[in-house]
């Protein structure tokens, strides 16, 4: 077990209950679909920078940061500033009101997007954001089919979840909308692995154009995201969705882009995750939310006016853009660029990712480790398989906070076999390599483990 570390000055002092006994709450009055991490499940009591403690007075340095929501640091100064002066004025007044904060706001991040003539809509959520993209896609087309990636997530509403190309997050088939899913976004498995990037680019365009040939060509829209996030950190070659514009325009067909975990510079190389496949120019609409907030709630859409305001009924959002969260915003997005966190996410994501594929090389228990900036996913094996292992996964996640170091995971094929880190963006040097040097020491835990069990197996 970790060391107990003194908690950071002002930290607030947590509930005694016993974490047994709070787990035990938790399960008789929360869903029992509602996932939790870790065998005995942690409860995290309060942070500063990227660490975080839990209610036995624990540190552990955080790689996932609330799953990509704590963007810039935990309890970053000027954001609880922002929050507890705008508090201290007032908490709520909706959109019926005029909301300067919102505006305010609302202005940065039009002007970020890359979309020309650019309205912006918040919401509090990804999930609510990719709900209102839908809706305007589907009015604007007068269509309810819609493309996806397989593999995909878009969130938990019933219409996202009627897109969600993962089966492990997608609990029913009904759904409002008609949904056809085609290849690309993942990149080293499928039909097309074995080829190269311009072959595999050609192969999926050819896929989409069959769909579509299939179709009235009235399709709505494709949402895509452009490095996939519950699906295990997968992403096509860039220019994939370059070349799946091309076609998409031909049909009049509007391409939405689902920006909840790659938005902000996180993927190191550009601030949107669109801007990889920039040949195509800005997408017709853009989703967000997590890391904009650094904890708040917040997710919105970002579309051109004329697909913005198609809709010919009145609407409001009772909490979108409320003057708090849009108080956090403010602080956090001026941070994010005064202090160029995506540069730093492109240099020390570039180091952890070199180091992380190193310290895998002589590893049977990994595939792959891929990503961008610092959004990297290890996908994991049966030692000596291509067989995803959801038990490596779990393995390495109980070894890793043993050892102080918090991580996610996810993965297609119906299974969480990829392990998916994501710390917040001003992740130093030093910290990077602590953390790849608990992650290595986890990961060979782990195949220890599948290894001696295999054995076992072979044994009896």
């Amino acid at each position: 077990m970790t060391a107990a570390v003194p908690a950071p000055s002002g930290a607030a002092a947590s509930d005694p209950a016993d974490s047994d006994e709070l787990h035990a709450r938790t399960r008789a009055v929360l869903p029992d679909w509602l996932a939790l991490y870790y065998e005995r499940p942690l409860e995290i009591t309060h942070g500063e920078g990227r660490h975080v403690w839990d209610a036995d007075g624990r540190r552990y340095l955080d790689f996932f940061g609330g799953i990509l929501t704590t963007m810039t640091a935990h309890a970053l100064p000027e954001v609880t500033r922002a929050v507890s002066e705008q508090a201290g004025r007032i908490l709520h007044t909706s959109t019926l009101y005029l909301n300067r904060p919102m505006v305010r706001v609302a202005e940065r991040i039009a002007s970020l997007s890359g979309i020309p003539d650019a309205r912006v809509f918040f919401t509090t959520s990804g999930t609510e954001a990719n709900d209102a993209a839908l809706l305007l896609a589907t009015a604007y087309r007068r269509s309810h089919q819609v493309l996806a990636m397989r593999n995909s997530y878009h969130g938990r509403s019933f219409s996202a979840v009627g897109i969600t190309g993962n089966r492990s997050w997608s609990p029913t088939s009904l759904s409002p909308l008609q949904t056809l899913y085609v290849h690309g976004a993942v990149r080293t498995r499928g039909p097309f692995a074995h080829l190269d990037d311009a072959e595999f680019t050609a192969a999926c365009v050819a896929d989409l154009e069959d769909m579509l040939a299939q179709t009235r060509g009235d399709v709505a829209a494709l949402i895509a995201e452009p490095v996939q996030g519950v699906g295990g950190f997968t992403s096509p070659p860039d220019g994939l969705y370059a070349a799946f514009r091309e076609v998409l325009d031909r049909h009049g067909i509007l391409w939405i882009s689902d920006e909840v975990q790659t938005g902000w510079g996180r993927t190191g190389e550009h601030f949107w995750g669109w801007q990889a496949h920039g040949a195509a120019g800005p997408p017709d609409l853009l989703t967000f939310a997590k890391g904009i907030g650094n904890g708040m709630s917040i997710g919105g859409v970002v579309a051109r006016a004329e697909v913005m305001n198609c809709l010919d009924a009145g609407s409001i959002s009772t909490f979108g853009g409320s003057p708090v969260t849009m108080a956090a915003a403010e602080a956090n997005l001026a941070h994010l660029l005064d202090h160029d966190l995506q540069g730093n996410a492109r240099r020390v994501g570039g180091r952890l990712l070199e180091r992380l594929r190193a310290a895998a090389r002589p590893l049977g228990v990994v595939r792959e480790v891929r990503g961008k900036g610092l959004m990297i996913g290890v996908e994991l094996v049966r030692p000596g398989t291509d067989e995803p292992s959801p038990e490596a996964a779990s393995l390495v996640l109980e070894a890793a906070r043993e050892r102080g170091l918090l991580i996610g995971k996810g993965g297609g094929h119906a299974t969480n076999s990829v392990l998916r880190i994501a710390p917040p963006l001003s992740l130093t040097e030093a910290e990077a390599e602590e953390g790849a040097a608990l992650l290595e020491q986890a990961l060979h835990t782990a195949e220890s483990q599948l290894t001696a069990g295999r054995r076992g197996e072979q044994r009896t």
